[in-house]
């Protein structure tokens, strides 16, 4: 199966993004997002260690290592940026005042579950951040994560088997194979990449799909 790289898959989440929008980015792959914004758009990014108004990565050789967002990467600030105190930055996320965060998943079940912070196993480091605040805070909860774990599995299953950020949070899943939205019937596909077809894709979904609407 021809997959989408993390860049596309980025892209393809910025184009859900909509005009002034308050968006926090999750660690990992969501980071990439920022990098693909449209221009013609105005949207405000949040960072948990106490950013807003964040752009996109510096050019190499212009990074300020005191500017960094909550994965420890050297970022920009935009004209009319913050930066602030931590604990008013987890008001901002508790108190509802995000539009949408975009997060990395281990698991997402077919009822909005998310798990991103442990894997259970006894050498793993739980790095639960500020994820279990900002599924809840959030108006709406994007999920960006390759379709599969490296062995193949499904990582859109009907239960979580992993320690839980949140209970039915999640609205939308982007993959490196598809777009997929939770709905109260089911999953359901928005977009397929590449060429894929519906059976294509329920073969390696450990859920059952609905077909996308024409």
């Amino acid at each position: 199966m021809q997959r989408l790289t993390r860049d596309q898959m980025a892209q393809r989440v910025a184009l859900d993004i909509p005009e002034g929008a308050y968006v926090n980015l999750g660690i990992g792959l969501p980071t990439l997002v920022a990098n693909h914004l449209p221009k013609d758009r105005e949207i405000f990014l949040h960072s948990e260690n106490g950013l807003l108004g964040m752009g996109p990565a510096p050019a190499a050789g212009d990074e300020d290592f005191d500017l960094i967002n909550a994965g420890k990467q050297p970022v920009t600030l935009l004209p009319g940026g913050a930066y602030f105190h931590h604990a008013d930055s987890f008001a901002m996320m508790r108190g509802g005042h995000l539009d949408i965060c975009v997060l990395g998943a281990f698991q997402v079940a077919a009822n909005g579950d998310l798990a991103n912070w442990h894997t259970g196993a006894a050498d793993a480091i739980p790095a639960v951040g500020g994820a279990m605040d900002l599924a809840i805070g959030a108006k709406r909860t994007f999920v960006m994560m390759e379709h599969c774990t490296k062995s193949g599995e499904s990582k859109i299953v009907p239960r979580c088997s992993y320690p839980l950020t949140g209970i039915g949070c999640v609205r939308r899943v982007y993959t490196d194979l598809a777009v997929l939205d939770i709905t109260a019937a089911g999953v359901k596909v928005v977009q397929i990449f590449n060429g894929l077809t519906l059976a294509q894709l329920q073969s390696v979904t450990a859920v059952p799909l609905l077909a996308q609407e024409n």
